[in-house]
């Protein structure tokens, strides 16, 4: 009887440890995306250098739009920025970065962001010039 009980125990701690550990699936919720940039890249309120960058959704309760831009190491926050969901025509199977067309001597302006397997993209949103 002790030896099933402490079976028992055992299994339930390790369904628990299942439940409350990160998987590979973290990346799926907050949609983390990094990225490298061999030129200057405008987003709305900034340019970002040459460089890696992470992208990923804020974990917030309201909506799934707020894009944070992360520096390459994950570490210090660049950019929150609010975007508009987008429907597409079909599946993206890799990350998919489109950009607006500018003029030669300013950098390209990021105008969407989709996710590998999504059928909605981001759309970043800038002022009128």
């Amino acid at each position: 009887m002790r030896t099933w009980r402490a079976i028992l125990i055992a299994v339930c701690l390790a369904a628990l440890f299942g439940i409350l550990s990160p998987n590979a699936r973290a990346d799926e919720w907050d949609k983390k995306t990094v990225v490298t940039f061999d030129q200057p890249v405008e987003i709305p309120g900034r340019v970002l250098l040459a460089g890696t960058y992470v992208f990923s959704l804020e974990n917030t309760q309201g909506g799934r739009d707020v894009v944070q831009i992360w520096d390459g190491d994950d570490m210090h926050l660049i950019a929150t920025i609010i975007a508009t969901p987008v429907s597409l025509s079909e599946q993206a199977n890799d990350s998919v970065f489109t950009f607006e067309e500018r003029r030669s001597d300013c950098p390209q302006a990021l105008k969407t962001w989709v996710y590998p397997g999504d059928m909605t993209g981001l759309e970043f949103e800038y002022p009128n010039p």
